[in-house]
């Protein structure tokens, strides 16, 4: 973890987004607050914190749209807070870029957790390397990925699924490693994350019709990266 992270709390609760801010502050992280989605947007791309914990819920702009709305020149982590924890908003917070998504009410020490996860997730070390899989280019370094010479819109998580599966190209991933691998903690058999993200996957590189597919289900198992 760096020495110095800075933490934006986008929460119009103001009691909650205190006891947030001043837990988090406990830990050794510098924090702000925000209380309006559309005040959000400019801040998180002036500031560019290390992490973003970002309500849905929100007066200006709901916090779906603000991630929507800064994903592409955000490059922190975003952790969206769920009133409900239905499935709906995961779901939703994963197709605007969300890195992870936590039900409310608010756990403080599970919270720290999932930032420290995102953290270590994104300050990993990774050998810069491209490789090429038949149309497929990957490249760790720029985390960038091209396919047929088209660059392909891709979010953090997304990324970092499909990065995962290119280091172990025709192997079967199993799903509670390449969790463990992209979210920085244990599965807990439940949670679908990584099957959205997945899928997500799937359409961007056309795949979900081809009976070829370059990501493949091993059912009961993980995914498996064929190739292009």
């Amino acid at each position: 973890m760096p020495e110095v992270v800075s933490v934006l709390v986008v929460e119009d609760d103001p009691a909650l987004a205190e006891l947030v801010a001043e837990f988090l502050r406990s830990n050794g992280f510098i924090v702000a607050i925000e209380s309006r989605g559309d005040r959000a947007v400019p801040r998180i791309l002036a500031e560019q914190p290390q992490v973003v914990v970002l309500d849905v819920m929100l007066p200006g702009l709901d916090g779906l749209a603000v991630c929507r709305a800064v994903r592409r020149e955000f490059h922190g982590a975003i952790l969206v807070l769920t009133a409900r924890g239905e499935e709906i908003d995961e779901v939703l917070s994963l197709e605007m870029g969300a890195d992870d998504f936590m039900a409310k009410p608010v756990r403080p020490r599970a919270l720290l957790a999932r930032i420290s996860a995102l953290l270590r997730r994104n300050a990993r070390e990774i050998q810069p390397k491209r490789v090429t899989l038949g149309r497929l280019v990957v490249d760790s370094a720029q985390r960038t990925s091209w396919l047929d010479g088209q660059a392909l819109d891709l979010s953090s998580g997304e990324f970092d699924v499909l990065w995962a599966l290119v280091e172990h190209t025709g192997e079967v991933v199993e799903r509670d490693e390449l969790y463990q691998k992209v979210r920085g903690i244990a599965w807990d058999g439940q949670d679908r994350s990584i099957d959205l993200r997945i899928s997500r996957l799937r359409r961007k590189l056309g795949d979900e019709a081809k009976p070829h597919q370059i990501i493949k289900s091993v059912r009961g198992t993980g995914y498996l990266l064929a190739g292009a």
